[in-house]
């Protein structure tokens, strides 16, 4: 079902010891046999390259590719056609253990979708020692506030801790923190219609399955982070794709598509209106903000055609030069939207806490999902949340974090427009963490840039991540890499995509 790059992380930590008298490459052949032979590396699983192999193991590719060629020979492993070398599935090996159990091939029929090959480099690669992350979705370790969360763990460990498992919602004590912090966003958000969930993934999840029945559409803004991820298509649900303009969604678009979907309904066993999602402010990968006005039209046309929103909040607090308009959920008087918090942008993605906010008998359903899931989200993590907002940490450290980040943002439009003024267009992202890059050469193979990037360890996120059709934008990241790493991250970009558009010529 889909693709799957590897299956073996390239980023193990295990190297040959020089210092033994077996060579380097009998030492890797030996352990290669050994993740073979004891099954953890089963059957028709594929092998990282030889360059990511050598580069993690410390050796030269001639010494890797002698323990790979005595490998092949003793039919442990194999090469196969269009590329790749593979744990084999036949031979002596195969024989010897009758019956091998086909872990591959169940990896591979499960519902749940995997991610894009190229999200699987990237997820792997970011750990890479050495790489430059010029692409990130997150906030540099620098940036987090270290010293305000030691604090509140000091505070924490001077009482008792609750270690029990939690009820349904989340922290009664952090749910009233967060009612109190959402009313700065006019949000009026009572207890009970807050729940506290592990990252926005898991709210997209809980929705996916307790909200939506299979074949139903959700419309999304087009490019979407959401189309990175497989939450709703591997829950049978379908994307619809609602092209963006100035101001945000446009709404003919929307209009049409709705009534495409509504004229379909009764063909299509009764399908469930759909549900929209949108990022509304410093939207993820464009950076754009939809307009107070094209949110009020947005808000009518809900009503008026019966829709639900999903709202997407995780960048409405990192807005550098002004605020941005209010979220949808501030001037909703119908329970239409549901609307959708994190920590993991502002504050620190190890926490794995958000929190999503609908009717009592939205947020009481997808409780109860949850609870099947993991039976609450960690109470420790939820403790110190509640005295992050109830302490005022955020607000101070919101103080501090929204003039670094227009540094970094600063800065890297200033080598933007130093390096690739010629052959790339952006806009000025008020907010959030990207510059959403236009390469105006037809000419240039994004795909290629990718890897060409990636082969000299710098990550971009290539657009088509976002949106499948597009092949000139990629998604840069000003709030991961540090200035020198920027600089030389830039350098490697700018060098690649002019190489490639002169070798495409």
């Amino acid at each position: 079902m889909g693709h799957q790059y590897s299956n073996i992380s390239s980023g193990h930590s295990w190297k040959p010891n020089p210092a033994l008298d077996l060579p380097l490459y009998r030492q890797i052949e030996a352990y290669i046999r050994q993740k073979i032979t004891t099954g953890e590396w089963s059957a028709g699983t594929r092998l990282p390259s030889q360059r990511m192999l050598a580069a993690s193991m410390g050796v030269n590719r001639s010494t890797l590719v002698t323990a790979l060629d005595n490998l092949t020979a003793a039919g442990m492993i194999e090469g196969r056609h269009g590329g790749g070398t593979y744990v084999s599935g036949s031979g002596w090996h195969s024989m010897a253990h009758a019956a091998l159990p086909k872990w591959n091939e169940a990896a591979q029929e499960g519902w749940y979708y995997p991610n894009l090959p190229e999200i699987q480099q990237i997820n792997q690669a970011e750990f890479r020692p050495g790489i430059i992350r010029l692409g990130t979705g997150e906030l540099a370790p620098e940036l987090m506030p270290n010293d305000a969360f030691n604090e509140i763990l000091q505070t924490l460990s001077s009482r008792a801790l609750m270690l029990n498992y939690i009820e349904p919602q989340g922290s009664l004590a952090l749910r009233e923190a967060l009612s109190v912090h959402l009313q700065s966003g006019g949000i009026q958000a009572s207890p009970d219609s807050i729940l506290i969930v592990s990252g926005s993934l898991q709210a997209l999840h809980l929705i996916s399955v307790g909200l939506l029945p299979r074949g139903s559409a959700v419309l999304l803004e087009k490019p979407s982070y959401l189309y990175s991820i497989h939450a709703f298509q591997s829950a049978g649900l379908k994307l619809n794709g609602i092209t963006m303009e100035e101001e945000g969604l446009h709404l003919g678009h929307l209009e049409r598509a709705m009534h495409t979907l509504h004229t379909g309904k009764d063909e299509n066993n009764g399908e469930s209106f759909p549900l929209l999602y949108t990022i509304p402010s410093f939207h993820n990968p464009t950076g754009s903000v939809m307009s107070r006005r094209r949110r009020d039209e947005l808000l009518s046309l809900a009503r008026s055609s019966g829709i639900s929103i999903l709202e997407d909040a995780a960048y409405q607090e990192l807005w550098l030069d002004h605020p941005p308009p209010p979220p949808l959920k501030a001037s909703d008087q119908e329970g239409r939207v549901l609307h959708m918090g994190t920590l993991s942008k502002a504050v620190s993605p190890g926490l794995r806490l958000g929190w999503l906010v609908g009717p009592v008998p939205v947020i009481r359903r997808l409780a109860d999902i949850k609870m099947q899931t993991d039976y609450g989200t960690s109470s420790i993590a939820q403790e110190a949340a509640a005295l992050w907002f109830a302490d005022g940490h955020h607000a101070a450290h919101m103080e501090r974090l929204r003039p670094e980040l227009q540094r970094r943002r600063d800065f890297m439009l200033e080598l933007l427009q130093r390096y690739l003024r010629d052959i790339a267009e952006w806009k000025i992202p008020e907010g959030g963490f990207y510059i959403w890059l236009r390469f105006t050469a037809e000419s240039l193979s994004i795909r290629k840039l990718f890897y060409a990037c990636l082969e000299a360890d710098v990550l971009i996120h290539p657009g088509y991540l976002y949106d499948r059709m597009d092949a000139s934008h990629i998604r840069l990241s000003y709030a991961y890499a540090s200035q020198d790493e920027t600089e030389r991250g830039l350098m490697v970009l700018v060098e690649a995509a002019r190489r490639l558009m002169v070798s495409s010529l």
